[in-house]
């Protein structure tokens, strides 16, 4: 495989609970990001890539956490390549044992398989509580009664050495979504996910992701939209979070990569409100906004009121065209 080499990085990004047409299911986005990964090496949120039993990810890609990725381009923190890295899951007090069980066992599998380094696991003093719902404006979102006792069993895991911490969380099946399985509607946990995660990663500064674990493990014999599929045939999520995590950069002061180092950012069209954006476009960072990506949000550069510095593009393929074409006139 032929790899260009102009800046080092990129970054493609999808933010999760905001509907997006591509990249708002089960690893939907994650041959998308492969094509772009082949250029140089990417940063993919989790969202990006996580498909329950299975994972978009590949030895290109940074495996970023949402709250990591904007203190990266805040210039907060730069990312320091790791491999095997010593990975510790917290479990949710609240998961009934058969549930529990069916993790170990993918534990067992995922080392067996992959030969990755999963250092420890532990289990909440107390029930985490976490609750969702998609909010008045569609996006999907939630609370933690008891988020501190997630982070007293990260840092037990951290004080023994893991360098990455998985997070699995019991939630509500009678909650979810049902479009959502139809290829429609907003992921209805990814909203809280994300809150879970970025507040492990906030106070912890260690890559962090969530998989979630419900009480009905039974797998469908619906057919469901092929965006969704994959998180209908497993009664677990862990894997991909397992997957991401292995080789996920550090956070550290003194890494690899820093904001220097991006060469450009692939957002959806309309969802060009977050802080990745504003510092891409402080610093003269290329971003593309893709069209055939929509989500529930109305955020473009207009609402931004920033007609230049982004570059609004029809699809995927044809950022991908303008990036090789413009790095190919560079290296001449």
């Amino acid at each position: 495989m032929e790899y260009f080499n102009y800046k080092n990085l990129g970054a493609f990004i999808i933010p999760t609970g905001i509907g997006a047409s591509i990249g708002g299911y089960a690893g939907d986005a994650s041959l998308y990001a492969k094509e772009f990964s082949k250029i140089c090496k990417i940063i993919v949120n989790p969202n990006v890539v996580n498909a329950g039993i299975f994972s978009g990810i590949n030895d290109n890609m940074l495996y970023v956490e949402g709250y990591a990725i904007d203190e990266f381009f805040k210039g907060n923190i730069e990312l320091k390549e790791s491999k095997k890295n010593k990975i510790g899951i917290v479990f949710d007090k609240s998961i009934p044992i058969e549930i529990l069980n069916i993790h170990i066992n993918t534990i067992n599998a995922v080392k067996t398989i992959y030969g990755i380094n999963i250092k420890d696991y532990a289990i909440t003093e107390e029930d985490v509580g976490v609750e969702f719902y998609i909010d008045s404006s569609g996006i999907s979102t939630g609370r933690v009664k008891n988020i501190k006792t997630l982070l007293k069993a990260s840092e037990s895991l951290v004080k023994q050495g893991c360098e990455a911490i998985a997070l699995v969380c019991l939630f509500n099946d009678d909650d979810l979504n049902e479009n959502y399985s139809n290829g429609l509607g907003v992921d209805p946990i990814g909203g809280i996910e994300a809150i879970i995660s970025h507040y492990i990663t906030k106070e912890l500064k260690v890559p962090c992701a969530h998989a979630p674990a419900f009480k009905n493990y039974e797998i469908s014999t619906s057919i469901v939209n092929p965006k969704a599929a994959a998180e209908y045939i497993t009664p677990t999520y862990l894997p991909c979070v397992l997957l991401g995590l292995n080789n996920a950069p550090l956070l550290t002061k003194n890494g690899n990569y820093s904001l220097k180092n991006i060469d450009f950012l692939i957002v959806p069209y309309n969802a060009l409100g977050s802080i990745p954006v504003f510092e891409a476009l402080k610093n003269d960072i290329k971003i593309y906004a893709i069209k055939e990506n929509v989500t529930i949000l109305n955020v473009t550069n207009v609402s931004i009121r920033k007609s230049c510095g982004i570059n609004i593009v029809r699809t995927y393929s044809e950022a991908l065209e303008l990036i090789k074409n413009e790095r190919k006139i560079i290296s001449t």
